[in-house]
């Protein structure tokens, strides 16, 4: 029983790092989208931390990924030489 119940409080203070951990570093990108700074390397890299603990993020990683692999074959497109 004992087990059991420091086995929750690790996962529970685990969770705690990786909100604090992955929030800092997610606020710090969104205070970058107006300061100097990588910006869209930093808020990606938080949420990538916070998805290994919560769904929406997890959800929201995919579809910032998503958008950005249409982005990326939109630039491919309109660079191809047209023949």
């Amino acid at each position: 029983m004992f087990r059991r119940r420091l086995s929750l409080t690790l996962k529970q203070a685990r969770r705690l790092v990786v909100a604090v951990v992955g929030g800092t570093i997610l606020l710090a990108g969104v205070a970058m989208l107006m300061l100097p700074g990588p910006a869209f390397i930093v808020i990606p890299l938080g949420l990538a931390i916070l998805a290994t603990e919560f769904v929406w993020a997890r959800w929201l990683l995919s579809q910032i990924k998503e958008r950005a692999r249409r982005v990326t074959s939109a630039v491919s497109e309109s660079r191809r030489p047209r023949t």
